[in-house]
This record gives structure tokens, sequence and C-alpha cells, in this order.
């Protein structure tokens, strides 16, 4: 029998993601840290754990079809590597005004990407990719989830996040219009 979404999150005791959607857990967090006057200055306000930033941060993340990943956009690079389940469709705002839309997956003749690396600065936001027409999730033969891991450096802090103006998003990048409706409260 394949696994389910719900028996993922139980076996990596996943939990709901406090801002984003979707679920996620910590793996990784380096106990080096970089100090703040060593940090670019788009580092400058205060973190969730004291001065400076951890040289890198890990965690996993799980997608359903009833949850997605809303547009955020944070100051470090991230890199995603795919692990499990049904491809994902994610969204990318850059900041010269262009958008792209990159599939996160193991089907590489279909133009999946098993890594994928999201620039600092750069919007993003992902729901499960439609699979054969139909709605994301609910194809026939769909495990029905994504598991992905994400890797942050420096490492992810919550004083980098910053949520999403939907207005200001579907201004600035209209062609990304139905897309950004999906990925935004």
């Amino acid at each position: 029998m394949p696994i389910t979404a719900q028996r993922v999150i139980e076996l990596l005791e996943l939990e709901p993601h406090p801002e984003e959607g979707g679920y996620f857990r910590e793996t990784y967090r380096s106990d080096e840290r970089i100090p703040s006057g060593a940090l670019p200055t788009r580092y400058v306000a205060p973190t969730q754990t004291g001065a400076g930033r951890s040289h890198a941060t890990h965690i996993y993340y799980l997608l359903t079809p009833e949850t997605y990943s809303q547009l955020h956009l944070v100051e470090s690079d991230e890199a995603f590597h795919f692990y499990l389940g049904d491809p994902i469709e994610q969204l990318r705002l850059h900041p010269d005004g262009s958008h792209e839309t990159v599939l996160i997956g193991s089907d590489l003749e279909a133009g999946h990407r098993p890594q994928s690396i999201v620039p600092r600065g750069v919007w993003q936001g992902a729901r499960l990719a439609p699979l054969m027409g139909e709605p994301a999730g609910k194809a026939a033969g769909a495990f029905g989830f994504a598991l992905v891991g994400c890797s942050v450096a420096p490492g992810f802090d919550f004083a980098d996040y910053r949520g999403p103006d939907r207005t200001m998003l579907i201004e600035r990048y209209p062609e990304a219009r139905a897309m950004i409706e999906r990925l935004c409260p």
C-alpha cells in the first residue's frame, strides 16, 4: 500500500508551517553563527535566536492538495531537494519584473528538476502540480502529496521572512495574476 501524506507527517514529526502553509520540521540548524557585522546589510532585522545568523538550516517540507506554499520572500538563497511524491509547481517572481514556473520533481523527461535554487530576493510560492489535466494532486496514480527538503544559507530566520501584498504583486506581475491569486491568501 502506498504511503500517505498523513503517515509521512507522523513518521517525520511534521507540523503545520506557521507562516507559509504546508507542513514542516527543521532538521538542522548550524550551531556556528555568522556575526551580524559580517553579514550583508539586508540582514538588519533582529533574529529569533540572537545576533547574527546560523551558517545554514535544513527542513523537511510537505504539500498536499489542500495546502500550498504562500508567496513569500526571504533574504537568503534557498535550495529545494525533491524526495518523494508528486511534482511541485513553484512560481518565482523576479526583481526585474519577470516570472517563471519551475517544476520540482523526479520526472526528468517531463522537465522536472530534483534540485532547484531560489535566489534571495525572489518571491516564491508553490503547490502540487496539476497532473494529466486534473486538479493538483488528483490525477490517477498520484501520491496526493510532495515531500521536499529546503536548505538555506545563511540559515533561515523568521526575521527575514516577508509575506505577500497581493495587490502589489498583481500590479507588478500582471502576467502571473492567476497563479498569484492561487498562492496568496
